[in-house]
């Protein structure tokens, strides 16, 4: 079973998130903060997938994504960002960051597993 990690820290979209990647067959982890992410990940085996949100309180999911791309146990799994931020920029500025794909809220469900299902490993 493929195993996706999603940061977000709305609690509604969280496990939105959660409840449609595992009714897909996803084993799911789940974290409000980057700290608590970066906590649980020390913890588990690398996941399959991130699903990141940008804007959260503390540190922001760009540096989650910075962290994870230098951490060599980490740093070859894809990432998803999912943000209200709808710029070109910030778009620019997410797959700079080392992310694969982003997502801007409101999207589909289907957007999503649709995007997870094609960069899952």
């Amino acid at each position: 079973m493929k195993h996706v990690f999603v940061v977000e820290d709305g609690h509604a979209e969280q496990k939105m998130i959660e409840a449609l990647l595992k009714q897909a067959g996803f084993q799911v982890t789940t974290s409000s903060s980057v700290d608590e992410a970066w906590d649980k990940l020390q913890t588990i085996p690398p996941p399959d997938l991130f699903v990141l949100d940008i804007v959260m309180p503390g540190k922001s999911g760009l540096e989650l994504c910075r962290t994870i791309r230098e951490d060599d146990n980490l740093k070859e799994v894809p990432i998803v960002f999912c943000s209200s931020k709808s710029e070109e920029f910030d778009r620019f500025w997410a797959l700079r960051q080392g992310a694969q794909a982003y997502l801007v809220k409101p999207y589909a469900p289907k957007e999503l597993l649709d995007t997870v299902y094609q960069h899952v490993k």
